[in-house]
């Protein structure tokens, strides 16, 4: 089985082929391919490749399937013995990829 860890928006994901992943925001429309060359680890048959920081010529290809919004998230601020409360929604906009291929 092989996979690999990518960085985008700040966060760490691991990614497998053919397999769909939902990131941080990304300027792409759907239907475009990405090529994401910040790839942290590796592994495939031979073993489990780490960089420091990144593994030196590793891409990993991915289709955009849509521009979507995450869960909403509710936060909820009251003062007791006031009749004071404040409630706000949020919802991230997210990119949802398919991972095409693993390069390493």
């Amino acid at each position: 089985m092989s996979f690999a860890v990518i960085r985008t928006g700040g966060k760490q994901y691991r990614v497998v082929p053919n397999g769909v992943v939902r990131v941080e925001k990304l300027e792409a429309e759907a239907g475009a391919t990405i090529t994401f060359h910040d790839v942290l680890a590796v592994s495939t048959e031979a073993g489990l490749v780490l960089g420091a920081p990144v593994v030196p010529g590793a891409t990993v290809t991915a289709t955009v399937l849509e521009q979507a919004r995450g869960e909403k998230i509710l936060m909820l601020k009251k003062r007791r013995r006031k009749n004071s409360r404040r409630k706000r929604g949020h919802r991230q906009h997210e990119t949802v990829l398919r991972i095409s291929a693993i390069a390493a």
